[in-house]
C-alpha cells in the first residue's frame, strides 16, 4: 500500500497493490443470478489483458453482480452469463488490464 497527492485536490489517496490490503469493512456480498441470466442485454464486456494483469484480485472484490472468477495466482475469468458490462472492475484495475468491448453493433 502506498500514498500519493492528489494533484487537483491535495488530498492523500491510498493505492493497494491487492485486494488482502483493503480494511476489513463490512460487505453484502452479490448473488450472481439473482434475478436471472442478465448478460444478455449489455452493450459492453468486460476483457481482462492477460499480459497486463497482475493477478490482484481487485476487480473480484468490486464486482457488483459477483461474476468475477478470481483464483490465487491465475488471471481472473469473468462469467459473462451474468456480467451487465457495467464497468466497474475496468474503473477499479489499477494495471489497466480491463477493457469494455462494444458486445454488439
Amino acid at each position: 500500500m502506498k500514498k500519493t497527492r492528489s494533484k487537483s485536490h491535495g488530498r492523500k489517496i491510498t493505492v493497494y497493490k491487492s485486494w488482502k490490503e483493503l480494511p476489513c469493512v463490512p460487505v453484502s456480498m452479490p448473488s450472481k443470478g439473482s434475478i436471472g441470466e442478465t448478460g444478455d442485454w449489455r452493450t459492453f464486456r468486460p476483457e481482462i489483458d492477460e499480459k497486463k494483469c497482475n493477478k490482484c484480485g481487485i476487480c473480484y472484490v468490486y464486482c457488483p453482480d459477483g461474476v468475477v472468477i478470481f483464483k490465487e495466482g491465475a488471471v481472473p475469468t469473468i462469467d459473462y452469463t451474468y456480467c451487465k458490462g457495467c464497468g466497474i472492475c475496468m474503473v477499479k484495475c489499477p494495471k489497466k488490464a480491463i477493457e469494455m468491448i462494444r458486445e454488439r453493433q
